[in-house]
């Protein structure tokens, strides 16, 4: 029979762990940011390793200057982007609608109105739709500024831990033999050689997939570039680097670039005749933007994600829905490499079982 006093030692066990799994949660909360810096720097890593690799192999640096030239390398990718967007942005700041709600609200109600007028001409009812006073009380253009202010305050934010970031991901560089023997000494011997062989694996798999996302999203902005420059599109470097990045939304983004790139053609034309003009010159980007989708889907995507991650288009897929619909956007972009460390992780801890044996074929 279960005395009192090992009833009431369960119980205080019990409160003892749970307040420290909320302390602990609590502690993790406190120090979100500098998850996101590990999480950041870990990734900058990833991509860093195979450079890393071909310059002690191939050019016979040392490991140190090796990871000293990696981190250069990161250093002048991210001032080329200062270079590029800042200058364009003040040069032409005055000429950006997007800057000045004053401007977006007249540009905005223009457009309706032309839009009305095309639509009258062809006999449809679009009062309902297209009406501006309704736009003007659904839409409070005095967010876009409060819109801007947090994307500033975010890049700011980011900028002080970009300094944080490089430091850390330098170390990562240069001492990851170091973490590696620590490692070992954490993981019980029974299990030693399974989680470094599956350490090793997602080390790889991970690196060839961001290399590839990167590559992906290189071609779609030299693509957008084409596009937007052919129809004479104001900023094109900036449109066509947001909808690039948009792309890192799996199967949404495309199209919330597609919205993107359709109303800013269509605000950079006001002043122009909607049906001869504005309507026209959307509709052709649009269908450029669509044919970029294609090539991306069709050549960019089925690289990265069938060869980089060793999955099938199909599981992808299926991997992206399922967790687009239980943790949303988020969910879809760590969808893939999430799945992928699951994968290696279990095909190295059960190895006998057939439906693993199945989805880890080609890992």
């Amino acid at each position: 029979m279960i005395s009192s006093k090992i009833i009431a030692n369960g119980i205080l066990r019990a409160i003892a762990t749970l307040v420290l799994v909320l302390a602990l949660l609590y502690f993790l909360f406190q120090i979100q940011n500098v998850l996101i810096y590990l999480i950041v720097s870990l990734i900058l890593t990833l991509i860093g390793i195979p450079i890393l690799d071909f310059l002690k192999k191939r050019l016979k640096f040392r490991h140190t200057i090796a990871a000293i030239f990696v981190l250069t390398f990161y250093v002048l990718i991210i001032f080329g982007f200062i270079m590029l967007f800042i200058p364009l942005i003040i040069s032409q700041g005055q000429n950006l609608s997007l800057l000045n709600t004053a401007e977006i609200e007249r540009n905005s109600l223009e457009l309706i109105k032309q839009i009305n007028t095309f639509l009258e001409q062809h006999h449809i009812d679009s009062s309902a739709i297209f009406d501006g006073k309704n736009f003007k009380s659904i839409f409070n253009f005095n967010l876009i500024p409060n819109f801007l202010n947090t994307v500033i305050g975010t890049i700011s934010n980011f900028g002080m831990g970009l300094g944080s970031v490089l430091f850390i991901t330098f170390f990562f560089l240069k001492d990851k033999s170091i973490f590696l023997i620590g490692a070992k000494l954490l993981i019980p011997d029974s299990h030693e050689e399974k989680i470094l062989n599956s350490l090793n694996k997602i080390n790889l798999l991970l690196s060839r997939y961001f290399i590839g996302l990167l590559l992906q999203l290189l071609i779609v902005f030299i693509l957008y570039i084409i596009v937007l420059s052919i129809f004479g599109i104001p900023n094109i470097f900036v449109i066509a680097f947001l909808c690039a990045v948009l792309n890192i939304i799996p199967y949404i983004g495309p199209l919330i670039a597609s919205i993107l790139a359709a109303v800013l053609t269509m605000i950079s034309n006001l002043g122009s005749d909607f049906q001869s003009e504005i309507l026209p010159t959307t509709i052709y980007v649009l269908i450029g933007f669509w044919i970029v989708q294609v090539i991306d889907n069709n050549l960019s995507q089925p690289i990265i994600f069938s060869k980089s991650v060793s999955s099938h288009p199909l599981e992808i897929f299926l991997v992206i829905l399922i967790a687009g619909f239980s943790f949303g956007i988020l969910g879809m972009i760590i969808a893939v490499p999430l799945y992928t460390i699951i994968k290696v992780i279990v095909k190295e801890f059960f190895p006998d079982n057939k439906f693993i044996q199945l989805i880890t074929k080609n890992i």
